[in-house]
């Protein structure tokens, strides 16, 4: 019996090209229990996110401004191949990072071209409730 030698071949693995990208945006969404920071380039797609849960902080803590700066550190640190260079911030929500994510982007280098508030805003609200009958 002649057995039939097999080559064995590793697949070569694709580099992952990482492209500059000079300008994006940077979404916070500042809520009353986390706050969140994505990266994206001029079209959108996202570059690398990062939340307060994400840094390790739990329960209150995470709507301080404190954690918003070390999300801001945090999302900064994934989207480092990018080259990012300057950003536009679009803020959503009304928690206490808001100002702070804001800062922590400039302080970390970034240019912010231009901020704009993104909070959604009720025209007249919800139907109230009926009348309490006592």
């Amino acid at each position: 019996m002649a057995t039939k030698a097999t080559k064995t071949t590793k697949a070569k693995k694709k580099k992952v090209q990482s492209r500059l990208v000079g300008t994006g945006r940077a979404y916070i969404q500042a809520t009353f229990n986390n706050t969140i920071v994505t990266l994206t380039d001029a079209n959108g797609n996202v570059l690398g996110w990062a939340s307060a849960g994400m840094v390790g902080f739990k329960g209150p803590k995470k709507a301080t401004p404190y954690a918003a700066s070390k999300v801001v550190e945090r999302a900064l640190e994934m989207v480092a191949p990018y080259g990012l260079k300057e950003v536009s911030v679009f803020v959503k929500g009304i928690g206490g990072g808001r100002e702070s994510a804001i800062r922590g982007l400039n302080m970390q280098g970034l240019n912010v071209t231009s901020i704009k508030d993104m909070t959604p805003l009720p025209h007249n609200g919800c139907r109230p409730p009926k009348r309490r009958r006592v």
